[in-house]
């Protein structure tokens, strides 16, 4: 009850009030000054998404059910919940590294993940702030958003080498896999990359079989997250977790790039 109660008083603060909070910088949309609620934060600015969305498409509806905001405009339909660390537009999982904010009972997203999501662009500068210019139409809507395969198979290496780990690892692991089929010096699909058998095969999953294992919901999401251009360590070719190899051989050949949860990754 103390749930629900917590719910609807938060819905009352998103929907109802419009009135401009924690106005950070300047704002402008096609050349007009806006004030909405805004703040920077670890050098990303975050805006209302209520707000945002109104001035770019003022056809638009928002509301809040089931602990998400939802937000319907002119072809487009768009997600997000607070503390997640995505935004959900006509099928697209764009990854938002600081989470969906509340903030003075506003739901604050980054105006850039926004603005791609609405197809509009996103300037700064110092003098005139940060000024969001309208694009022609969302993201697609066409079916399938993802390749199928694509999917299945960079889920399933994420689920199996990322057991335990916090969704930031496993958008780490899918950007190793992604990072070689960009790369010359690898097979150049994801599947390939995965059942590569190169110095007796790269990923363990594939010799020990959890490479079939169901993927987890996250899983999934981070797998369609690095298909829409997440990335995580972002140049990183290796990883290991040294709980499990006392191998010197990155360390010695290789330049180490992060640690994220129990894998060490290198470039």
């Amino acid at each position: 009850m103390k749930r629900k109660i917590a719910a609807l008083g938060l819905a009352f603060l998103l929907f109802v009030s419009a009135a401009p909070q924690a106005l950070g910088i300047q704002l402008a949309v096609d050349g007009q000054a806006i004030s909405i609620g805004n703040k920077v934060i670890d050098s990303t600015t975050y805006v209302s998404l209520r707000q945002m969305v109104g001035y770019l498409d003022s056809s638009a509806s928002v509301s809040w059910k089931d602990d998400q905001a939802s937000a319907e405009g002119s072809g487009f339909t768009l997600t997000v919940s607070p503390n997640e660390y995505w935004l959900i537009c006509n099928g697209h999982y764009l990854y938002i590294p600081g989470g969906v904010k509340v903030i003075n009972g506003l739901i604050m997203v980054p105006v850039r993940v926004l603005a791609k999501a609405l197809g509009a662009t996103v300037t700064w500068d110092a003098s005139s702030g940060v000024t969001v210019t309208s694009g022609s139409s969302p993201l697609s809507a066409s079916e399938p958003v993802y390749d199928s395969a694509s999917v299945y198979w960079l889920s399933r290496i994420i689920e199996a080498e990322s057991v335990g780990e916090p969704l930031k690892g496993k958008i780490a692991v899918g950007t190793v896999v992604l990072n070689r089929v960009a790369s010359s010096e690898f097979p150049d699909t994801i599947y390939d990359v995965i059942f590569d058998s190169s110095y007796g095969g790269q990923f363990e999953p594939v010799k020990n079989g959890t490479i079939n294992w169901d993927p987890t919901e996250e899983s999934t999401i981070a797998a369609k997250l690095c298909l829409e251009g997440a990335r995580v360590a972002s140049e990183s070719l290796y990883f290991f977790n040294p709980s499990k190899s006392d191998s010197t051989w990155f360390a010695d050949n290789c330049t180490y790039v992060a640690t994220i949860g129990s894998h060490i990754f290198y470039k």
